[in-house]
């Protein structure tokens, strides 16, 4: 077992192509490099590319695990519970020093993680669909094991975390220096269309009422014990392709300009770097800046489901969001690269907060637009794409604004450090304001029994149930949800500008 670290952990995660400087070569050397393209890096990139798809599954299933609970009607300090199965992510730097450092010097640095990880995973999703239904409550009267669940996704988002760490630095030594710039493409396309075939299709497919509409089936095509088995099988199947042919460059054949630090000397530079006054004022501004955000971006999907907007229908609607997502980026990058990156994240953040308004009057409207029938009007889903499309604009102004701004304070020296903390800190500041946002939504909100003297409140799941024995109904007299929404927006939204 070998211990060893670079200060680049994680480096690719903040998605910026990484610029390879040329160093002088004559005409011939510069035509025959023309010439040959990709040349031996094209598999490598298919890789790498098919590496990230596979980190995006886990994701995506756990992106749809909250519009089936919301279907089953757990309650939103349920989905508070759930929303922590996300953070792995947001805090995979406490051990990505560690998945640097320590390896066995045969099985190879990044593959030493990388395989167990990933047979972790198949494993953990061929065990988990034999088990799913019992913990959804599914075909029962019990309530899901919320709780379980989050365990249980928990640990899949970490494996799934850990193999990212694994594939990114990989990813600085398996292409070669002129192509290590295909790195962060292969992350973002890659672990979006993983994303999309956990998340979109699943739901799709999973979706009786899609498979009988549109693809003339007589049920659904998909169940996620059935999607889970699939790409159980599909991870033991190419772990196993991945650990006998394709082998890691030897040390002496990786050439990359960054000092070596160690395990412990890593963890002290990262103890130096939050000492930092100017540090700690801008984790603060991170830590605290998506608060206004928190609502309307956790839960508003939740609430369309609530009010019955169909959960495959509003998978599908984040078909057209997609392209937006992957190529906006690019475009945006143009205003980025002068002295001032933080620009469209000045300009964009107080539009953002005020955009939160109109997903409170989507969500107010939604049962205004439901027919007799219990669907919706094409229209409606239209006015959610243009919704969606124009919070994408703002949210991805944001984001690059910021990762732009991380890569120039960054010391050079240390940038992978310096980058995946700022990270860190950044996925933090979205996390637990969402949590926030769904645990107290439900105490924040005012039921009463209609038609019932002798009864007042319906805050509970016991009086809801006393109310309709009665003959009464309940009614919701207060949304939380309104509540987190106006609290928010009286939020002084200069404070992260």
């Amino acid at each position: 077992m070998t211990w060893r670290s670079r200060s680049s952990l994680n480096t690719n995660d903040t998605r910026h192509d990484q610029s390879i400087e040329n160093s002088e070569e004559g005409p011939e050397m510069l035509h025959e490099k023309k010439e040959e393209g990709l040349g031996k890096d094209r598999g490598n990139i298919l890789l790498l590319l098919f590496l990230y798809v596979l980190q995006g599954i886990p994701l995506g299933l756990s992106g749809s695990i909250p519009m089936i609970l919301q279907h089953r009607h757990v309650s939103y300090k349920d989905q508070a519970t759930f929303s922590l199965s996300f953070w792995p992510f947001s805090i995979k730097l406490l051990w990505a020093p560690l998945v640097d450092s320590v390896y066995f010097q045969r099985m190879g640095r990044r593959k030493s993680w990388l395989i167990p990880s990933q047979y972790l995973i198949g494993v953990f999703m061929l065990l988990l669909s034999c088990n799913v239904n019992e913990l959804l409550g599914e075909g029962k009267d019990s309530a899901p094991n919320v709780t379980l669940i989050t365990c249980m996704f928990f640990l899949l988002n970490f494996l799934a975390a850990t193999q990212d760490i694994a594939v990114d630095g990989w990813a600085l030594t398996i292409l070669s220096r002129k192509n290590v710039g295909w790195a962060s493409t292969c992350n973002s396309v890659g672990q979006t269309a993983g994303y999309f075939l956990g998340y979109v299709v699943f739901l799709a497919l999973e979706s009786k009422d899609f498979c009988i509409n549109y693809l003339g089936q007589h049920d659904s095509l998909v169940t996620l014990p059935g999607f889970l088995y699939f790409w159980g099988l599909i991870f033991c199947l190419t772990t196993t392709g991945v650990w006998l042919l394709k082998h890691e460059k030897d040390k002496s054949e990786v050439d990359l300009d960054e000092p070596e630090f160690g395990l412990l000397g890593t963890y002290q530079i990262l103890g130096r770097i939050l000492k930092m006054k100017t540090m700690q004022n801008l984790i603060i501004l991170l830590l605290t800046c998506k608060i206004g955000f928190a609502a309307a971006d956790s839960l508003t999907v939740l609430k369309l489901t609530e009010s019955g907007v169909p959960k495959d229908r509003l998978a599908l609607l984040s078909i057209p969001l997609t392209p937006v997502q992957v190529f906006l980026p690019l475009y945006i990058s143009r205003y980025t690269a002068g002295p001032e990156p933080l620009t469209p994240f000045v300009v964009t953040y107080p539009l953002r907060l005020l955009f939160g308004l109109v997903f409170a009057g989507i969500v107010w409207m939604t049962p205004i637009f439901k027919l007799a029938d219990g669907s919706f009007p094409f229209h409606y889903y239209a006015i959610i794409v243009i919704v969606y499309l124009i919070h994408q604009v703002f949210a991805n102004c944001m984001f690059v604004g910021v990762m732009a701004f991380f890569a120039r304070i960054s010391d050079s020296s240390v940038g992978g450090t310096y980058m995946t903390l700022l990270n860190t800190f950044t996925n933090l500041g979205g996390n637990w304001p969402s949590w926030v946002a769904l645990r107290f939504v439900s105490d924040l909100t005012w039921k009463s029994c209609s038609g019932v003297m002798t009864l007042i409140s319906c805050g509970s799941e016991q009086d809801k149930q006393a109310c309709e024995a009665e003959g009464g109904t309940c009614i919701t007299d207060i949304d939380g949800y309104y509540v987190e929404r106006g609290c928010e927006q009286m939020r002084p939204f200069f404070i992260c500008s």
